[in-house]
């Protein structure tokens, strides 16, 4: 079925279904083309298909397996187009190398991933790309900090890691207002839960490489929009640069969008749970989570977000110490940086994701030594909780470190 046969489907049945055209082998599951060329009729058809990169040519940039996932996601999303890069950085790099130009300038959340700090302060600048950042939940700080030059405003909604919200819809209304375009990292939501464009974005970044996989498997990006900026802006950068996707990934991501919308609803469910008991533990200094009613904006979570997310932070009296005893006890939780997994993930921020900010950055992003991050996978709750209760325990007690794991770990 093509995308245009699907368009009056549901969510899930999207999820399942658009982008796919069968070939004459009458497949039901969508074939992996690996191959790194194609085949012409003739030389005119070649040469029809270079002069406008329509059809298949080389997969650097056409690959049919690639293109169903695009189209998928576009559908999904409900953008018009779709561009897949070989991960979600190679995304945002593309987006600011295909749209912007030196003596342009961005305002960014100033709670954003760490390396896309690093790639807009020391790769971008090289260019003579400005940045400057605001919090993220501050409209008024958001205004002030625009420019005659000022091209993009870029946030991730929710943060990574505090779980902060921005108000895509004030957001996006200031900066049209303002000539710029609304740049939305959605990869924490996916469109199972948060809608962007819905409420005014113009760009949608994801890191496939998290929920939309859903299992850990592979590392890919996408940039969903318009087919101008999109479909010919961005993807003119792919063909040259070539941050691609491989096939094999993409295919990989086509399986994990089948059941996006039946694990972000456990995802969220899980965390909701976790987040309530966490917040029962007098180890933790404060939850971070938006389905909480503590969270400060847990009514705009409400209103802006269908779920609340699988990612839940908390703040620990006792600063790194406490935080690296804790995570250290666990044998259940995987200790690694990535996050959107079946399998639960506990990292320390401050030392992992964002460690290659200065002090003062992290600071600024509200990063402190005593936070932990916890990506709430699929297994049982009052699992996860016994995991963590080892740790909070080992905290009361102020025993010794936490013996090394044996071959019996879940690791």
């Amino acid at each position: 079925m093509s995308i245009d046969d699907t368009a009056e489907l549901g969510f899930a049945s999207l999820a399942v279904r658009a982008g796919q055209q069968r070939t004459f082998e009458g497949e039901h599951a969508e074939p992996i083309f690996a191959t790194s060329s194609f085949v012409f009729a003739n030389a005119a058809e070649a040469a029809a298909r270079f002069s406008t990169a329509t059809g298949n040519i080389y997969s650097r940039f056409t690959n049919p397996t690639v293109r169903v996932f695009q189209e998928r996601l576009a559908a999904l999303e409900g953008g018009e187009t779709c561009i897949a890069t070989s991960s979600g950085m190679a995304a945002i790099l593309a987006t600011c190398m295909a749209l912007l130009k030196s003596g342009d300038h961005i305002v960014s959340a100033n709670a954003v991933f760490g390396t896309t700090v690093s790639l807009f302060n020391q790769y971008l600048a090289k260019f003579g790309i400005a940045t400057s950042y605001v919090p993220l939940s501050d409209p008024a700080a958001w205004e002030t900090a625009i420019r005659p030059e000022t091209r993009l405003l870029y946030l991730e909604t929710p943060s990574n890691p505090l779980m902060e919200l921005a108000d895509i819809r004030v957001l996006a209304d200031l900066a049209h207002a303002r000539g710029c375009l609304l740049v939305v990292d959605n990869c924490f939501c996916t469109p199972a839960l948060q809608r962007p464009f819905e409420l005014g974005a113009d760009l949608v970044i994801h890191s496939a490489t998290k929920y939309l996989d859903g299992q850990g498997r592979c590392v890919g990006g996408a940039v969903v929009g318009d087919r101008q900026r999109v479909g010919i802006d961005i993807y003119g950068f792919l063909r040259t640069a070539g941050p691609t996707l491989s096939p094999f990934n993409a295919w990989v991501f086509l399986k994990g969008l089948e059941t996006l919308s039946l694990r972000m609803r456990a995802h969220s469910e899980g965390a909701l749970h976790l987040a309530r008991w966490l917040e029962t533990q007098p180890a933790v200094e404060r939850v971070y989570y938006p389905g909480l009613p503590s969270h400060p904006q847990h009514e705009l979570a409400k209103r802006q977000q269908s779920g609340f997310g699988g990612i839940v932070s908390f703040e620990l009296r006792g600063g790194r110490e406490a935080a690296w005893s804790l995570i250290d006890a666990t044998r259940l939780i995987s200790i690694t940086a990535n996050l959107g997994d079946a399998k639960s993930t506990i990292t320390h921020p401050a030392t992992t994701t964002h460690g290659r900010l200065s002090p003062q950055e992290r600071e600024a992003a509200g990063i402190r030594e005593g936070l932990v991050r916890i990506s709430v996978g699929l297994e049982e709750v009052a699992d996860l909780q016994r995991d963590l209760e080892r740790g909070f325990q080992h905290l009361n007690l102020h025993s010794c470190p936490a013996p090394a794991r044996g071959a019996e770990a879940v690791r």
